[in-house]
């Protein structure tokens, strides 16, 4: 089997940066959703997702009307669920707590929050309810962090190592099954 081609993008840059943002929900701008449909011009889809928060879905709808493509939304696709940091910046959040977090974020989940677990859980689901065609998924970048731990067996400190900013581009060519796995085709910031 040759696999398929999955291409992970990380929403536009939003109106208000420099949030945990997680289930709550910031608008992008123009230029964000700009950013993303330049992004992807020259893919080859079959299938669009996005996850249903407006600063993915958004850019989906545009792509959708760019490519033809239907638009598919999946809330397993969110970013992972910040709890009561949700919304607020780094500033506003305990330093200590914040860093327990980033050291450990399954054992040290924010209050009210997702454990990272769950997101991988979620990710790895929907990865693996995915046809096995050329696919392009309008995401976070916890997702697509998750992701990379899912099909590649990356841990917590190789995962904070990738730079996804706004409107970057992960692609992967992925052997579905029970343990899907992938190879990094490439990264665009």
């Amino acid at each position: 089997m040759t696999g398929y081609l999955l291409h992970l993008l990380r929403h536009g840059a939003l109106e208000k940066p420099g949030r945990m943002m997680g289930r709550a929900d910031g608008a992008p701008t123009e230029a964000g959703i700009n950013a993303c449909v330049e992004q992807v011009a020259d893919l080859e889809i079959e299938l669009l997702i996005s996850s249903n928060l407006a600063r993915t879905r958004l850019a989906g709808e545009a792509l959708a009307k760019l490519s033809g493509t239907p638009l598919v939304v999946d809330p397993r696709w969110r970013e992972l669920d910040f709890g009561d940091w949700d919304g607020k910046t780094s500033a506003q959040i305990d330093p200590d707590a914040l860093g327990r977090f980033w050291n450990d974020p399954d054992a040290c989940a924010p209050p009210g929050g997702e454990r990272w677990s769950e997101l991988t859980g979620r990710i790895r689901s929907a990865i693996h309810d995915l046809s096995p065609r050329p696919t392009l998924v309008v995401t976070h970048g916890g997702a697509m962090r998750a992701a990379l731990a899912v099909l590649c067996g990356f841990d917590q400190r190789q995962l904070w190592a990738f730079d996804l900013p706004y409107a970057s581009l992960l692609s992967l060519r992925v052997w579905p099954g029970d343990k899907a796995s992938a190879q990094i085709i490439g990264i665009w910031p």
